[in-house]
């Protein structure tokens, strides 16, 4: 069975929805003195605390900032120190490329220097070769010219200052010969 709802129950009281006049004085001194309390004593602090983190956020932000002018700094002079490391590093390849030429230069200046030196030292040495040929060649036919005459003539010739002159005179005649030969041809 349903029973029907009072109408207590749908009654409205103003009191509910607006406190007494007491209760809102009273409400009110208590809010004011928990509002000065906080205001005197809590306040204080927790501006304090809000200058310290604004402070360290500044100081943070100021740090980041130089942090990021000094990275900005290093940067460029890592980036200068690469450039001038190239350069230098340029600079001696062109100085190890010069210094190779010289060497190069060097060498076959003294190479051309002795090649010269053994050439005339060769030439030397024909001359002499040629000097000592002329004169044992000289020795051997003044020798088997002597000898030829004494047969020819069939006397023995005695003097030997007599015979080599007679073959360097005979040496000289034939040498003239040869060379007027020569200039002719």
């Amino acid at each position: 069975m349903i029973t029907p709802i009072s109408s207590e129950w749908f009654t409205w009281d103003p009191s509910l929805l607006v406190p007494a006049s007491y209760d809102l004085v009273w409400g009110t001194v208590a809010f004011l003195i928990v509002a000065a309390v906080i205001y005197k004593f809590a306040w204080p602090t927790f501006i304090e605390m809000l200058d310290e983190r604004r402070e360290k956020i500044e100081h943070g932000l100021q740090a980041a900032t130089r942090a990021k002018e000094e990275v900005a700094a290093e940067r460029a002079q890592l980036a200068d120190e690469v450039t001038q490391a190239r350069r230098e590093a340029s600079q001696i390849r062109e100085e190890a490329q010069e210094n190779a030429k010289a060497i190069i230069a060097d060498a076959r200046a003294k190479a051309q220097d002795e090649a010269n030196r053994i050439l005339e030292q060769a030439d030397r040495q024909i001359e002499a070769d040629r000097a000592a040929a002329e004169n044992t060649l000289r020795s051997d036919i003044g020798s088997l010219a002597t000898t030829l005459a004494g047969r020819i003539v069939e006397a023995n010739v005695a003097d030997t200052e007599i015979s080599r002159n007679v073959v360097d005179r005979f040496l000289d005649e034939l040498e003239a010969d040869v060379s007027a030969e020569a200039t002719t041809q």
